[in-house]
């Protein structure tokens, strides 16, 4: 008689209870769990709640709850992210818009002292095992306009091979991944099972985070861990699995631009006075080059191998038309990876409809920066500040308000852990993993690298590129959904299996 071996077993039950785990992750996308300030903040409590069911049920942990912790400082000294209007700065004390056109305080500021729920679960480690911690996050993105997606955004839809849904990849997939490889690993090692286990599932990743610090301080010691998987990345395709092992930072900012006093007659005055509008348009233009390259003096590029990526697999992941050409320079994947970008994401001023022959007085808008990994944000936003200062035309009047930044980050490719989660995705998916970049940003693990500065963190994950996270129709790819399960469940039998008093576990 065969012996089934751990990882024949660990198949055989992920891929049986896979329709149950997609049922459950469809239930979690049912709930409209968006964070900012804008949306009613019950629903993503009741998605804390779900959550906090699903693994109270999974009987493995000593400890499941929901909590909350204070703002942090910077949070709670700031404004919070500003809402683009539709119209031009004013003193009025009606609330702006939201992006998506729904109301929010005078200033998008966060009304609650505290943060989003959280879930915490804990299981202490035996017989000297070492201890994982996994994380994701339970809050999502607004739907944006629903006339762009296929589907309704919460309402969780199948079609081939992947679940449409807002959620349904970025993060609610994460959760389920963690907690699916959960069952799988306590069904095949039963009272086996010796590996501490911790999870912290964030309600408001999608919302700067904005308790991130706090929490971690007042919970250190339940999170403490020599592992951390944080489950909110992309793999190279559905086919290949990847370990990310670059972040860049993030630096965001609103910038006021002022030229005048009150608004005038663009007829009578035009062509003398500068108007706001002006004066934005040529101090942003200085910020790249013709190229479309940062121009900014002092901001750094840094040097990662990438793999093969050519200018059509470019143009089929972003839907770039042939007529537009690609900015910067270097290999593609360098330029999301490896340099400085910097993008206005939002202009407070009239729309087309609503525009007047007005000289306006003062334009607002939104600048969001990233940096690359091995630069400091502060020093990077300091760098544009400087820039912006030294080239605001006509002597225009500049102001900076909330101030954001987020850390880069660069994995220690050398440590066990990363040696054990490559032969897990080997085993999972039947190819190597790639080594990869991310150009968007997770400023949150500089936290945990200062809160743990002695774990080991593996940035994984259960999306693609057709994913289409933060955007109308996101979706999930089932068969990388299941092979991000094994790879989990792979990792935490081979954790269980290390040694006690290995000083390579430590």
């Amino acid at each position: 008689m065969t012996t089934e071996t751990h990882e024949e077993a660990l198949r055989r039950y992920i891929q049986a209870e896979l329709p149950t785990t997609v049922a459950e992750l469809a239930r979690l996308v049912r709930i409209p769990s968006v964070s900012w300030p804008a949306y009613d903040p019950a629903h993503v409590s009741a998605s804390a709640d779900a959550v906090a069911e699903l693994l109270r049920g999974i009987g493995l942990f000593d400890l499941v709850e929901v909590r909350q912790a204070a703002l942090d400082d910077s949070a709670a000294a700031t404004l919070g992210p500003m809402s683009p209007t539709t119209s031009a700065p004013s003193t009025s004390s009606a609330p702006p818009a939201d992006p998506l056109g729904a109301p929010t305080d005078p200033l998008g500021a966060p009304t609650d002292p505290l943060g989003a729920p959280a879930v915490v679960a804990h299981r202490a480690a035996r017989n000297g095992r070492p201890t994982v911690l996994l994380y994701a996050h339970h809050d999502v993105q607004p739907p944006g306009d629903d006339t762009e997606w296929e589907t309704p955004p919460f309402e969780p839809t199948l079609r081939g091979d992947r679940l449409y849904g807002r959620g349904s990849a970025d993060d609610k997939a994460g959760i389920m991944a963690h907690i699916a490889a959960l069952r799988a690993v306590r069904d095949i090692l039963g009272d086996k099972l010796d590996v501490g286990i911790a999870l912290f599932i964030e309600g408001e990743e999608e919302y700067n985070s904005r308790s991130f610090r706090t929490f971690l301080r007042e919970n250190r010691e339940l999170l403490a861990a020599d592992v951390i998987i944080v489950a909110d990345s992309v793999n190279w395709s559905t086919d290949i699995p990847a370990l990310t092992v670059a972040l860049r930072g993030a630096v965001a900012f609103n910038l006021r631009i002022d030229t005048l006093d009150h608004a005038l007659h663009s007829g009578m005055f035009g062509g003398v006075v500068p108007d706001a509008m002006l004066a934005t348009v040529r101090l942003l233009n200085t910020l790249w080059d013709a190229q479309g390259r940062v121009a900014v003096v002092g901001l750094r590029s840094t040097e990662i191998v990438t793999p093969p990526y050519e200018e059509a697999q470019l143009r089929a992941e972003t839907g770039l038309p042939d007529t537009v050409h690609p900015i910067g320079e270097g290999s593609f994947l360098s330029r999301i990876w490896c340099q400085p970008s910097i993008t206005v994401t939002g202009i407070d001023a009239p729309t087309t409809a609503h525009a007047s022959n007005t000289l306006l007085p003062h334009v607002r808008v939104r600048i969001s920066a990233r940096v690359a990994p091995g630069q400091d944000a502060a020093e990077a936003f300091q760098l544009i500040r400087t820039h912006l200062e030294q080239h605001a035309p006509f002597g225009a009047s500049l102001s900076f308000e909330d101030i954001e930044t987020g850390q880069p980050f660069l994995v220690d490719t050398d440590g066990w852990a990363v040696t054990d989660m490559r032969a897990a995705m080997t085993q999972a998916w039947g190819e190597r993993p790639v080594d990869i970049g991310i150009g968007g940003s997770i400023p949150f693990i500089s936290e945990l690298v200062d809160q743990f500065p002695l774990a080991q963190i593996l940035v994984t994950g259960v999306e693609d590129a057709d994913s289409r996270a933060h955007s109308p129709n996101e979706s999930l790819h089932l068969g990388a959904f299941r092979r991000a399960i094994l790879t989990e469940a792979l990792f935490m039998t081979q954790l269980n299996e290390r040694n006690p008093g290995d000083d390579s576990t430590r």
